[in-house]
């Protein structure tokens, strides 16, 4: 697989299966840092999770009610705030190099899409 390197407004995802130690990488307007290959598969798999969790529980909210939710794996803890359509993301490494990171909500939607675009397997 080819090095792929997607990025729009307030956002980056890289993935260069080749590059060594560090395979991925993910940037905002104010941070950038890589993964590597366990860290970036988790990243995509628990943002996928937030993601659907989000959509499934939005119909039960009402239209002024916030949402939270918290996934994590042995490498990272991210979460999702806002609204239903309308959430940010944070992203903390909780091992190694202890990262952090934050998405606001008018980026989540690229970030998402560009994510499903990326084929890691």
């Amino acid at each position: 697989m080819a090095k792929i390197l997607k990025q729009g407004p307030g956002w980056r995802l890289g993935y260069h299966p080749e590059a060594g130690s560090y395979v991925g990488l993910l940037g905002g307007d104010n941070f950038a840092f890589e993964l590597t290959e366990a860290e970036f598969e988790d990243f995509r798999r628990l943002l996928q999770q937030l993601s659907e969790t989000i959509v499934a529980i939005s119909p039960e909210l009402m239209d002024e009610e916030r949402i939270t939710c918290e996934v994590e794996s042995d490498r990272l803890w991210m979460e999702a705030d806002g609204y239903p359509g309308n959430y940010r993301i944070r992203l903390i490494l909780n091992h190694g190099r202890r990262c952090e990171g934050e998405w606001p909500p008018e980026v989540v939607p690229d970030l998402l899409q560009a994510v499903k675009m990326i084929e890691v397997f």
